[in-house]
């Protein structure tokens, strides 16, 4: 064992992901959470490429999978519920529009949660209050008002970190808003989803509904989205969000208001902007960030999880083959994780701005580079390749 102490923020999926990996490679982990307690539901994650072998690498491939939404592909409706195209599981081997390994954020975060509880402390209901670091490590005050010194503090709290506006700058020096907004929730299964997501889009005003299939058949997800340049809402203020949902889904058709009529008694209730993180580096000193809080590449490019779950990979393993320098040990990291992330964010952007409603006046754009767009395709799944860390500590040898 190293004992080496390590202070990683957020228990979603980034945060117990590297909380696995660091413990694998002889680091003593302790994770903080805001929140009382693990967060459930949320949206369906994907994932694709290497991820799937991180997933298998840290033992979960079965557990992951039993766990899954069991989606068998999804159907693009009208507003009379014509199925216009139809996108399977099995297209690309499984990484395609719908993903073989399609599990909701919520379940996955339980799952390692699980996963890790025994290896690593766990604090919900506090977070930090104050850091302060020197050469040697990094002094962090807690809101609860105890204080502890660690030798590496790892941002994985999302978005909307608050690690990342302590000690690189105000979010709106990061954030870059694509100009749309998503809500997801929970609601009873009364449409008769089995298996199959069904979405519809109003080409004429960009904005779109959807209904997804859970394990549980009694129940389904519901998903909108609609074109937004400002966003002012706060993200903690849920009520606030609702009556902008109902604002922007009003007169949607097909099953929207149906749907709706369910937004009160969802006990899941989530909506954001969907906005991207760009930064030029993602440490400072001995202070780290992984997953959204560092390189969210936004819902649209799919590649969320599949960039948090690697990027815990990699963290840990340049770490432990640094010696747990810090200076080495995330510059390893940024080296092997910007192709992919790179690249992960550029798919989101497109995809953000294929579901633009087109100016009629507008002359025809060119065809597009299929070559450079699957090239592109393949470096957001599998960035330069998963490296092994062959030789460095690893306890479920």
């Amino acid at each position: 064992m190293s004992g080496v102490r390590v202070l990683v923020t957020g228990a979603s999926v980034a945060g117990p992901a590297l909380a696995h990996w660091l413990h694998r490679r002889g680091a003593e982990v302790t994770v903080v959470e805001r929140a009382p307690g693990l967060r459930p539901g949320g949206q369906a994650v994907d994932a694709r490429g290497v991820t799937k072998e991180v997933i298998t690498r840290m033992g979960l491939d079965a557990t992951v999978r039993a766990a899954c939404t069991d989606t068998a592909g999804a159907h693009n409706v009208d507003a009379d519920g014509t199925v216009l195209e139809t996108f399977s599981a099995e297209d690309d081997g499984g990484d395609g529009y719908i993903a073989d390994i399609e599990i909701l954020r919520g379940d996955l975060s339980r799952l390692l949660h699980d996963d890790t509880r025994d290896g690593a402390e766990y604090v919900f209901g506090d977070r930090i209050a104050g850091i302060a670091q020197d050469a040697d490590g990094v002094d962090v005050t807690f809101a609860s008002g105890g204080s502890r010194r660690f030798d590496l503090v790892i941002g994985a709290d999302g978005l909307h970190s608050s690690l990342r506006a302590t000690v690189f700058g105000p979010r709106e020096r990061y954030l870059r808003h694509l100009g749309l907004v998503l809500a997801f929730f929970t609601v009873p299964n009364e449409f008769g989803i089995d298996r199959w997501m069904l979405d519809h889009k109003d080409g004429a005003t960009g904005r779109s509904a959807g209904l997804r299939p859970l394990r549980d058949a009694t129940k389904a997800m519901a998903m909108f989205s609609f074109p937004a340049n400002g966003f002012d809402v706060d993200h903690r203020d849920v009520e606030a969000q609702k009556r902008l949902l109902r604002e922007h889904a009003a007169g949607l058709g097909w099953l929207a208001p149906q749907i709706l009529a369910h937004v009160d008694d969802a006990p899941d209730f989530y909506l954001d902007q969907v906005a991207q993180v760009v930064m030029d580096r993602w440490s400072d000193g001995r202070i780290g960030l992984i997953g959204d809080a560092a390189f969210s590449p936004s819902p649209m490019s799919g590649q969320g999880t599949g960039l948090a779950l690697v990027g815990a990979y990699v963290l840990a393993g340049e770490l432990a083959a640094a010696g747990w320098d810090p200076a080495k040990g995330f510059a390893g990291y940024e080296a092997r994780m910007r192709p992919m992330v790179e690249a992960s964010q550029e798919i989101g952007r497109m995809h953000v701005a294929s579901l633009a409603v087109p100016d009629p006046d507008a002359e025809p754009g060119p065809e597009p580079d299929m070559d450079a767009f699957m090239a592109l395709v393949d470096r957001a799944l599998n960035g330069d390749g998963l490296p092994d860390y062959d030789g460095l500590p690893d306890s479920r040898a």
